[in-house]
């Protein structure tokens, strides 16, 4: 069973294309909203997806989700994904592949930006170097990893930041795999911040968690 497992706080604008492309692809879509005021609801309803509502912040709307699916069994996988994500054509042979071959380990995707120019490539450059030298893919590349795996690292923590680094950190190098697939990321918050501008700040965000900082304050940033 492949259950996917998505955020969502207002997502009206980019859960209906994501949905969509799931489809009958998986077994189950499971959406765990923090408070929704617009449309995303609807859209989940429509797509006969399960809602699990509670407070906000990914860390926890994560981990409600992960407690929300109905795939129990040691052998069920979940996948987590952003609302504001698409994924490439050949995302579910790709999982196939995944599951079939490397069920010890957790596997995400390739990271593109919806955008053309310089600066999207730029950016996929230094989060393929991030994800080689380090073995840190972020949530918006999507996590894979079967329930009994995701159980034995804990899950994710109930944090409104880095809470997707902090389960990679735990799983580590030998227990994640590329996917040889991509996940399309919405590029509002480059845009709106300016390329270099939020490259940087993510960059430094990141050496202050790793170094130490707790989740709470580095969210306050984040999100100014």
């Amino acid at each position: 069973m492949l259950s996917v497992i998505i955020p969502t706080l207002n997502a009206e604008t980019h859960l209906p294309a994501l949905l969509a492309q799931l489809g009958k692809q998986v077994d189950e879509i499971v959406i765990t909203d923090g408070g929704s005021t617009d449309g995303t609801f609807a859209t989940a309803l429509a797509a006969n997806a399960r809602i699990a509502m509670g407070c906000k912040g990914r860390g926890w709307q994560l981990a409600r989700g992960a407690e929300w699916a109905t795939g129990v069994a040691n052998g069920d996988w979940l996948l987590f994904l952003h609302a504001d994500s698409r994924l490439g054509n050949n995302w579910r042979d790709e999982i196939n592949h995944h599951m079939k071959h490397f069920p010890d380990r957790a596997g995400y995707f390739r990271f593109k930006l919806n955008a053309d120019g310089f600066w999207p490539r730029w950016i996929e450059l230094w989060v393929r170097v991030r994800c080689a030298l380090a073995a840190l893919p972020y949530g918006d590349q999507g996590l894979l990893i079967r329930r009994d795996v995701y159980e034995a690292v804990g899950g994710y923590p109930d944090w409104p930041l880095f809470e997707d680094v902090q389960i990679v950190r735990t799983l580590g190098r030998r227990r994640l795999r590329a996917l040889a697939a991509d996940a399309l990321t919405s590029p509002e918050r480059y845009e709106r911040q300016g390329y270099v501008h939020r490259g940087l700040g993510n960059v430094a965000l990141l050496i202050r968690f790793l170094t130490g900082a707790k989740s709470d304050s580095l969210d306050k940033t984040y999100n100014k």
